[in-house]
């Protein structure tokens, strides 16, 4: 776990979902995604309550077990205790709300306003995860509210006034690799479930922690057998760029990189503008007016910059960003936009 959180702890998220009898003590998870964007876990504590001071203690000790070595995102579900002491041990780090957390939270608490025939969980859905302009978010969330006459929900006050740890316009520049909109925290729980029990005893329940452990690291020597066995070729005959991506990333990663390079078939570049050695490019889909981007490059420096920001915060490069490239002629990904921890080579 040491070694794994090492290599793959830019992000993490904490879970206590599997405690969900109070007559038993919580058990806390920090997991995060490895190379092959496959569930790694970081460590695990079983605690004897969920108060802020049981949380502060979890992750100070957390971080003394890991050389003090603090995540850039850490994503939590809702509860105000462990966000508090997140905060207070870990300030520098961008503390985000797991989304799957956020939705099943949201089925509890204003279920009703989901009733058959309703649209609120899709539009809630569409806040999370779509709008990337903040005028557009607001606007929204206020039709969100009057169309289901929910002005006066407590529930949804509250979500709004944490609306910077789980809007995407509010999150854009966060580090996230994707973890935010995955079912992460569903995925873990499935494994607990499948060898824990709450009424197990205490060497029970380690040997069966151990097995779930083993089980995910079984599961990453199978995924860098099949990549070492298997180089992309669709595709890859006739650009540069997708030769180096199946060789550089891994399987699955390669996969995403590709799913982003065919979007850029459907784009085109609506406007340039010089800016000295830089230039400014708006890229948007064909035939359609919303959601452009700009795009800020130079064949000289080596540098390009995307306003959505899906390299800052996936890791990889994003279909505006490589239109501009083939644009300048630059046929190889640059090496400053190759993450080590998304390649073939990551544990080397």
């Amino acid at each position: 776990m040491v070694i794994d959180y090492a290599l793959f702890g830019d992000v993490v998220t904490f879970d206590t979902t599997f405690s969900t009898n109070k007559e038993y003590r919580p058990l806390g998870v920090f997991i995060g995604f490895n190379h092959h964007r496959e569930l790694v876990i970081f460590g695990a504590a079983l605690l004897y309550d969920e108060t802020a001071d049981s949380s502060r203690w979890l992750f100070e000790t957390f971080l003394g077990a890991h050389k003090y070595k603090r995540p850039a995102t850490s994503f939590t579900d809702q509860d105000a205790a462990m966000s508090k002491a997140l905060e207070e041990v870990i300030p520098e780090t961008r503390h985000g709300l797991c989304t799957w957390h956020l939705m099943q939270n949201a089925v509890k608490n204003v279920g009703h306003l989901m009733k058959s025939g309703s649209n609120f969980l899709t539009n809630l859905k569409k806040l999370v995860y779509e709008y990337v302009e903040v005028k557009k978010f607001e606007e929204a969330w206020d039709s969100l509210l009057s169309t289901y006459q929910a002005n006066d929900n407590s529930w949804l006050q509250n979500l709004y006034r944490l609306k910077e740890k789980w809007a995407r316009c509010y999150m854009k520049s966060t580090v996230t690799l994707g973890i935010r909109s995955t079912q992460l925290s569903e995925s873990l729980n499935g494994d607990l479930k499948d060898y824990l029990t709450c009424n197990i005893n205490l060497n029970g329940f380690f040997k069966r922690f151990d097995k779930v452990v083993n089980d995910k690291w079984y599961k990453e020597l199978q995924a860098e057998f099949n990549a070492r066995e298997k180089l992309p070729t669709i595709l890859c005959q006739t650009s540069p760029m997708l030769q180096q991506a199946g060789k550089v990333y891994t399987p699955l990663m390669f996969e995403n990189f590709l799913a982003e390079w065919m979007k850029t078939l459907s784009l085109v570049i609506k406007e340039r503008n010089e800016m000295g050695l830089l230039r400014e490019y708006v890229v948007g889909s064909f035939g359609a007016n919303e959601l452009e981007y700009k795009v800020i490059g130079g064949p000289s420096n080596e540098v390009v910059n995307c306003a959505c920001n899906h390299f800052e915060t996936v890791g990889i490069l994003c279909c505006h960003t490589l239109k501009v490239l083939n644009n300048l002629d630059i046929k190889l990904i640059l090496s400053a936009y190759i993450l080590k921890r998304w390649t073939r080579k990551a544990r080397d």
